[in-house]
């Protein structure tokens, strides 16, 4: 296996919907700031790999349209999924153990205000049984913290720490979309929005995208002095029918975590999209008591479709760039209620990449 790292990171997230940019004025700035921080041109890119929706977007081929951002002559190689950005790295990663590249930049971007958001996501259900009725994501994910609250999993004042301190932490965090806690129990006063939820327990989805720089062996230590090298990437899906699966469970985030190691992880960047979420991933993937988990706000400050879990990964790089920590694990989820669930971890040395 190759040495990979992580050593460019760019994210944008807007706040507001009207005048929102194209694809193209989202990325060309981001593309900009990765070339910035790692010294390279297009030139020194080996692979790009975008992660974006057409259904989404609204039109098919949307993601053809980005490679302008890009620059079509001459020829780049190129490859698209419709996924998370975290899914477009985890193709790259694997382009770049093949020993074809040694570089490679993903980018990802959604344009939430382009449609009805939350009906057009009920596409993604079972045909048959669930998207006949077109559950939106907030109405599931209701369904899911009142099953873990009936069970006695947890309840609303856990689903209000987890927000107030996602929200406390996002004060340093100039990216992000909803900052400043106040207290539990002014959460707990608020409205509810989706019985048992309020709006703070969901996250805010944005227009957005964000981009991902990686580097094998000496081509990341030329343009790092501490790269975020992976020393595990791994991800896996439970079934996609809501009715054959515990809500209050992700069994696949727990076999994700047994595929990795994550003895000796100081922070995690969780990908919940909802706040009784993190309470499960923090459960299923064993953290340990003293784990930091979203310094950065997480996806309750800010939550951009098809980016929000590449963003994850890319703030666990940024702490280990910056020498706060040693290791560090990103989380990814997509589809309803953490159907599936993808995790890389990230170390100061090479030595973890080769375990």
């Amino acid at each position: 296996m190759r040495d990979v790292a992580v050593v460019g990171f760019a994210q944008r997230q807007m706040p507001e919907f009207d005048g929102s940019p194209t694809c193209v004025e989202l990325l060309v700035p981001l593309f900009a700031e990765c070339y910035e921080q790692t010294g390279w041109s297009r030139g020194d890119i080996g692979f790009w790999c975008s992660g974006s929706s057409d259904y989404l977007a609204g039109r098919s081929f949307s993601f053809v349209s980005a490679v302008d951002a890009i620059g079509v002559i001459p020829p780049v190689n190129e490859s698209h999924v419709e996924m998370d950005l975290a899914w477009a790295m985890y193709e790259a990663w694997l382009k770049i153990q093949t020993g074809e590249v040694d570089t490679a930049l993903v980018y990802a971007f959604g344009k939430a205000s382009a449609g009805v958001l939350r009906r057009t996501l009920a596409l993604q259900l079972d045909p048959y049984t669930m998207t006949p009725l077109w559950p939106d994501t907030v109405s599931l994910a209701g369904l899911q913290a009142r099953a873990g609250i009936d069970a006695g999993a947890w309840d609303e004042r856990a689903m209000a720490e987890v927000a107030n301190r996602s929200l406390t932490d996002a004060e340093k965090n100039e990216y992000a979309i909803r900052k400043g806690g106040s207290s539990v129990e002014e959460l707990l006063a608020r409205p509810m929005y989706a019985d048992p939820l309020r709006k703070h327990d969901c996250s805010p989805v944005t227009d957005g995208a964000a981009a991902i720089v990686l580097a094998a062996g000496d081509r990341a230590r030329e343009v790092r002095d501490r790269p975020a090298w992976i020393e595990g990437l791994t991800h896996s899906i439970d079934p996609m029918s809501m009715g054959t699966r515990d809500l209050t469970r992700a069994p696949s985030a727990a076999r994700a975590a047994t595929a990795v190691d994550l003895v000796g992880v100081e922070v995690a960047e969780l990908h919940a999209p909802f706040s009784h979420q993190e309470l499960i991933l923090r459960r299923e993937l064993g953290l340990a008591g003293d784990v930091r988990i979203n310094p950065s706000g997480g996806a309750l400050t800010g939550n951009p479709m098809f980016s929000g879990g590449g963003i994850r990964i890319g703030e666990a790089a940024s702490r280990i760039w910056s020498g706060e920590v040693s290791k560090a694990v990103g989380h990814a989820t997509s589809g309803p209620a953490l159907q599936q669930n993808l995790l890389c971890v990230l170390g100061a040395t090479t030595e973890g990449a080769r375990n």
